[in-house]
């Protein structure tokens, strides 16, 4: 976030309930101007409520909503310097390309000629000039995709709401377009709010990212924030692939904590966090690129025996399920440095095998 004194968006405390169902409940953030926000969250969150409030197609039941200073209660969805940008695109398939853009700018009072010159603006920001003639069934579906960002960005918006902008997309044309939509914001300083259930897209688009559950905003932060020090259970299981153990905090020693974890038969020293007491119930979890596997025990602080349960091969790197002393499963991932056989992996189904992690990368929640 840019630290500037006042936000570009303010929402302060708002709520939404249709009937006896709270949709939103009580959600203040702030975004900065020209910053990727994203709200992500699973089905029935309230992400899409909140993007609709803010868009103006539903009024919020409490609170308030800020766009650049001004409140917009009572304002109608035309009258926001807001454009939302729909996960269906609704590109009209009996216009050209460029007709599709200039729609946008049906009703701006500006020239024809000021018209066509937005028009070849936005052509060229979206690199679809050679394609402006053609229908939208005569070209790909990320160049739809861009048709429809650049009608949005050619009325000239403050903010741009993208709901689910790629989930029409195959994988690899998703991660492509996802830098194209950081280039082209970087490239405009539109702010974005982007509504997304996707885990890789919010962390590679966002500068930061609200994560939200059953209407309520469970933790705001950057990607490597959010996924490196998540705030709850939640969070932490929400957030890419994670191990979790029920452990106790055994003693306190400066910014390190001695912890027993039951599932491993042991003590283990974990990254102390602010306002840990000794004897208290924690859980701690586990990224499984941050756990090393090896055939021999290693010389670490934490080292912990287990069996591998299952092996999956994905090319770049390989997933383990180790059984632990206590017969839970911990997942492991190894990067597959060296091209080679199968004997070039650091283990195989039902060896025995030592799991080691650094403290730091023990994260211990309580909440």
């Amino acid at each position: 976030m840019s630290g500037e004194a006042e936000p570009f968006i303010r929402i302060e405390n708002v709520a939404k309930s249709f009937g006896s169902f709270q949709a939103v409940k009580d959600v203040n953030l702030t975004v900065a101007r020209g910053e990727i926000f994203s709200l992500l969250g699973g089905s029935g969150c309230g992400k899409t409520t909140l993007l609709r409030m803010l868009a103006g197609f539903e009024d919020p039941t409490a609170g308030r909503i800020f766009i650049d200073g001004q409140d917009m209660s009572g304002i109608p969805p035309w009258e926001r310097p807001v454009h939302m940008m729909f996960q269906s695109y609704a590109i009209f398939p009996h216009m050209s390309v460029e007709k599709n853009i200039a729609y946008g700018l049906k009703h701006e009072r500006i020239s024809a000629a000021d018209r066509a010159a937005r028009v070849a603006e936005m052509l060229d920001l979206v690199q679809l000039t050679p394609f402006a003639k053609r229908k939208p069934h005569q070209i790909s579906g990320g160049q739809r995709q861009r048709v429809a960002l650049a009608r949005a960005l050619a009325r000239q918006p403050k903010l741009l709401l993208l709901d689910e902008p790629l989930a029409a997309l195959d994988k690899k044309l998703r991660e492509h377009t996802q830098f194209e939509l950081m280039s082209i914001q970087a490239r405009t300083g539109v702010t974005f709010i982007v509504v997304t259930h996707d885990q890789e897209e919010a962390m590679t688009l966002s500068d930061r990212i609200a994560v939200m559950d059953r209407g309520e905003v469970r933790q705001v932060g950057t990607p490597t924030e959010i996924y490196e020090y998540p705030a709850s259970r939640f969070v932490a299981g929400f957030i890419g692939a994670i191990s979790t153990f029920p452990a106790r905090v055994i003693r306190l020693t400066g910014d390190l904590a001695e912890v027993d974890i039951p599932a491993m038969d042991g003590t283990f020293a974990a990254r102390a966090t602010p306002g840990l007491t000794e004897g208290q119930e924690i859980t701690v979890a586990l990224r499984p690129e941050k756990v090393a596997i090896a055939k021999t025990c290693p010389d670490a602080v934490n080292v912990v025996e287990g069996q591998v349960k299952d092996l999956a091969y994905f090319g770049k790197d390989s997933l383990y399920r180790v059984t632990l002393p206590g017969g839970d499963l911990i997942a492991v991932h190894a990067v597959n440095a060296r091209r080679g056989p199968d004997t070039a992996r650091p283990a195989d189904w039902d060896d025995k095998v030592w799991l080691s992690f650094e403290p730091a990368s023990a994260i211990i929640l309580t909440d």
